[in-house]
């Protein structure tokens, strides 16, 4: 399983990397993974701001849907458009090509709250 060192993580299976007061926010290896071909991403908050832990869209898998989670509160500036003809990228680059959103952070402290890999590694199991 693929736990980049340089990312932060929630406990509902995002990614997050921060650079500035910006965070691109993905879901995680693991997550892609147990839920199979990705054939829809939904992100309809561009422009919106979202508390942590709210929903900010959802992924649409062959087998389920699945909510995603904010992981830290801010307004979502930008969504990644490649998604919309290629869902797959999630599966195939779930921490490069597949990141789905940025979010101009609005309370920087929230990012002390996020998994480290090794937090993340041992959640997962």
């Amino acid at each position: 399983m693929n736990v980049p060192q340089n990312l932060k993580y929630t406990k509902d299976h995002e990614w997050v990397l921060v650079e500035g007061d910006v965070a691109t926010v993905g879901i995680t290896d693991f997550a892609q993974g147990e839920l199979g071909d990705i054939v829809y991403v939904e992100i309809e908050t561009v422009g919106e701001s979202i508390d942590h832990e709210e929903v900010f869209g959802s992924v649409e898998a062959v087998k389920t849907v699945s909510d995603l989670f904010m992981p830290v509160s801010g307004e979502i500036i930008e969504f990644n458009e490649k998604l919309e003809a290629d869902p797959e990228l999630v599966n195939s680059d779930p921490y490069g090509d597949g990141w789905m959103i940025k979010v101009k952070i609005s309370d920087a402290s929230q990012v002390n709250d996020l998994l480290d890999a090794a937090a993340y590694s041992a959640l997962i199991g």
